[in-house]
């Protein structure tokens, strides 16, 4: 069968034109005529079906009376002198008030003007916006519950990662001990720098500093494990060697996958003298020897990194700190942070540490912690570790 040029049948009788006043009537959406003031002076069926409206309710009526309170405002600020301007104005999402409540539309308005450039009137097209509204909505309620999950998980991370340090350093005689953590990024993730300070025996103390490869509940377990073996093993071991070539054996026993750098520095105190202090780095970066007079000058021998190879290669070495000296310990965190390419360096921190060298230790360690992160514009790209030990005077 052959269809006419109208769509229909052939030979079927031509459709009665539609009457403009009908398509105005029955549009796929509502229409209003509103007058410069906002006075409303026309509307259409569709708009009064959606909305439960009387012509006569409608009709010599304040067009922003139909709206709720906080669209009333919208109107008033935003969208009349938007609409004067640019004598046009799309998608506004506003919403209705209607004798079966609530509903949410879309609008989109266009000011008619007389050939003298005269505000003429008003005409707005309604559009329903209940799928929209219901999709803004959940969109709104999957944020809020994405950001709670978020806020619950930094707080998991944190309290997971201050398990993993001491909740304070101990009062050592003779010494002024800092330590700082900065974690990367945001600090939503757990991460591998640890540090530690303990006591072997009268007069002796070990201190700490530590990154495990990788992030989260993996990382933190291995962190653990890390510092617990040092400490169980540093209280019947003393070179510090030893030390941690059992902690590498404990590893490669665990089968983690992972592995991680440790520096440890053995000091034993003598009254009214200096301090001695022998280092041994695991693949670690070395301590800086900061002294009262003189340019801060890395300490100690690079070892292999811990839980790679069944016999690692460990050097120590041995030095001893005056009264007013300072060993600063850090992890990678600090030289490597990057800003534009250029790293925080080993230059730099040296250079930082030498103006730092008249600190208290809290305040020394705080401000080379705050200068790697500042260097990275607040937002590290690894987690920082810092542990200042001075010799009191």
């Amino acid at each position: 069968m052959t269809g006419s040029p109208g769509g229909g049948p052939a030979g079927a009788p031509p459709a009665a034109p539609e009457r403009p006043e009908e398509l105005y009537e029955d549009a796929p959406c509502g229409l209003l005529s509103v007058r410069p003031d906002g006075t409303v002076v026309a509307v259409n069926r569709t708009f009064l079906r959606w909305t439960g409206h009387e012509r006569d309710a409608v009709v010599d009526r304040c067009f922003r009376e139909l709206l709720a309170a906080g669209d009333r405002i919208f109107y008033e600020t935003h969208y009349a002198p938007l609409l004067l301007m640019q004598d046009e104005v799309r998608e506004i999402a506003v919403t209705m008030v209607c004798p079966r409540g609530r509903l949410p539309v879309l609008l989109n308005s266009v000011l008619v003007r007389d050939p003298h450039g005269t505000p003429r009137s008003v005409r707005i097209a309604v559009f329903l916006a209940l799928d929209r509204r219901s999709y803004e909505t959940e969109l709104l309620r999957a944020r809020q519950r994405a950001e709670e999950s978020e806020a619950r998980a930094r707080v998991l991370a944190r309290t997971l990662q201050d398990s993993l340090l001491p909740p304070a350093l101990p009062s050592v005689p003779g010494l002024d001990l800092g330590a700082v953590y900065r974690p990367a990024g945001r600090g939503d993730e757990v991460g591998g720098d640890f540090y530690d300070v303990f006591s072997t025996a009268p007069g002796a103390w070990v201190v700490v500093i530590g990154d495990v490869v990788g992030k989260g509940v993996a990382a933190a377990t291995l962190t653990s494990l890390v510092r617990y073996t040092l400490r169980a093993v540093a209280m019947r071991v003393r070179p510090p060697r030893t030390v941690l070539a059992a902690l590498n054996d404990a590893l490669l026993q665990q089968r983690a996958e992972r592995v991680c750098t440790v520096a440890l520095a053995r000091i034993r105190l003598a009254e009214g003298g200096p301090a001695r202090v022998t280092v041994c780095l695991g693949g670690h970066p070395r301590p800086l020897v900061v002294r009262r007079h003189g340019d801060p000058v890395p300490f100690g021998r690079f070892g292999t990194v811990l839980g790679a190879l069944p016999s690692p290669t460990l050097y120590e070495a041995t030095t001893t700190l005056d009264p007013g000296d300072a060993l600063l310990l850090h992890t990678d965190g600090v030289v490597e942070g990057r800003q534009d390419g250029v790293f925080f360096g080993e230059r730099r921190l040296a250079e930082l540490a030498g103006s730092l060298r008249d600190r208290d230790a809290a305040t020394f360690a705080d401000e080379v912690a705050g200068a790697a992160v500042e260097h990275q514009r607040g937002t590290p790209d690894d987690d920082i570790a810092v542990v200042v030990v001075r010799h009191r005077e």
